[in-house]
């Protein structure tokens, strides 16, 4: 009898410590992986440096990815901690949010790439004003447009798209193009920019070379054409003759793509370069994102940080070019580029800005002939 009390007080025992070992190990088991508000796996806990993506991906080989690698060379170089955050849309308050985080994340630099960046980077100035921020292609004001203001804790850098859109009207030109296109996206300042550097370089290859009969249709989507419509467009221009167009519209090149495939026609890519996109891009008007972000980084860490400046670089300080190294030109050579790149540089050539004319069909002459279709 004894000897079955015992045998039952052991098998309750068992029991009991197997009920306290599977307690243990439910306490003692990792975390679920968590991720901060932006979806951005938190490894650490402080970083120096933060990126703030704004509608796209970290790798949309945009202003996010350039400027990214911008960062990361730096802080690689240098032994510097960073990170980006991904808000969870599009908006001021997720962008905010973002910003948030990054600064309670210890960022003492906040990169900001792109417009849409504006009215977050307005207001959080005022948050923050122990932080520094740069803004690629914008400038703070508010939500309304009706206050532009830049603090001392803000860097602000744009690009001269005129220069860009002269260089790529002069290759096109100079590689013996005649009949050229040109579609924007909404008729900002920027986008007329690139729309009349374009037509200008055109007519001073035309000019330089002595010919004369080069043909642009000119059109801006206003930034509302389905891809569809714009895809339509473009083959009607293809069809018409014409043979190569710069589309200055990131969201518009898809259409114009997908025109040019079938045709076998041409397209000049813009921003950054977008060969990888399709195998019509002969080759590329980009903004220099990567070396502009890495600069401004290097300035902070240099105590020269422009805080509270706009600035535009320019062909003469790196800001813009052309990608000469997957151009498909074939009579458009490297000293072609370089001759004409210096010519900027120096200033020898000033390109017109979008305040010089009130369309692009002003621009026509003996050697050039635009066509707005509205």
């Amino acid at each position: 009898m004894m000897k079955k009390f015992i045998l039952a007080l052991f098998a309750l025992a068992s029991m009991i410590f197997m009920v306290a070992c599977a307690a243990d190990q439910q306490d003692s088991a990792p975390p679920e992986d968590t991720t901060n508000e932006s979806q951005q796996p938190v490894e650490q806990s402080t970083y120096e440096l933060a990126l703030i993506t704004d509608s796209g991906t970290i790798d949309d080989n945009a202003y996010n990815q350039k400027a990214w690698e911008g960062m990361k060379k730096y802080a690689d170089e240098n032994e510097i901690s960073y990170t980006y955050y991904q808000p969870i849309e599009a908006s001021d308050t997720a962008y905010l949010n973002s910003i948030a985080e990054a600064v309670n994340n210890g960022a003492k630099l906040i990169v900001c790439p792109g417009y849409l960046f504006d009215s977050a980077v307005y207001t959080a100035q005022y948050q923050y004003p122990d932080t520094m921020f740069i803004i690629l292609d914008g400038e703070p004001h508010t939500a309304d447009y009706k206050t532009y203001t830049i603090e001392d804790n803000v860097y602000s850098i744009y690009f001269a798209e005129q220069e860009a859109g002269f260089l790529a009207g002069y290759a096109a030109v100079k590689n013996g193009f005649t009949k050229l296109g040109f579609i924007g996206g909404m008729a900002l300042p920027a986008m007329t920019r690139f729309g009349y550097g374009y037509v200008y370089g055109a007519e001073y290859a035309a000019q330089e070379m002595g010919i004369t009969g080069i043909e642009i249709s000119y059109h801006y989507t206003g930034g509302a054409m389905a891809t569809s419509d714009i895809q339509t467009l473009a083959s009607l221009w293809y069809n018409a003759g014409t043979e190569i167009i710069f589309c200055c519209d990131p969201i518009a090149s898809e259409g114009v793509f997908a025109a040019a495939e079938p045709l076998g026609a041409y397209v000049i890519g813009v921003d950054i370069d977008q060969s990888s996109e399709s195998n019509t891009v002969v080759i590329s008007a980009v903004k220099n994102l990567t070396a502009a972000t890495y600069s401004a980084i290097e300035a902070y860490y240099n105590d020269e940080f422009p805080a509270g400046e706009i600035v535009r670089l320019q062909v003469a300080n790196d800001g813009v070019a052309l990608t000469m190294e997957s151009s498909k030109l074939n009579s458009f050579t490297q000293e072609d580029y370089n001759s004409i790149y210096n010519r900027l540089a120096s200033g020898e050539i000033t390109v017109p800005v979008d305040t010089d004319y009130a369309s692009a069909a002003e621009m026509s002459n003996s050697a050039v002939t635009v066509t707005v279709v509205q």
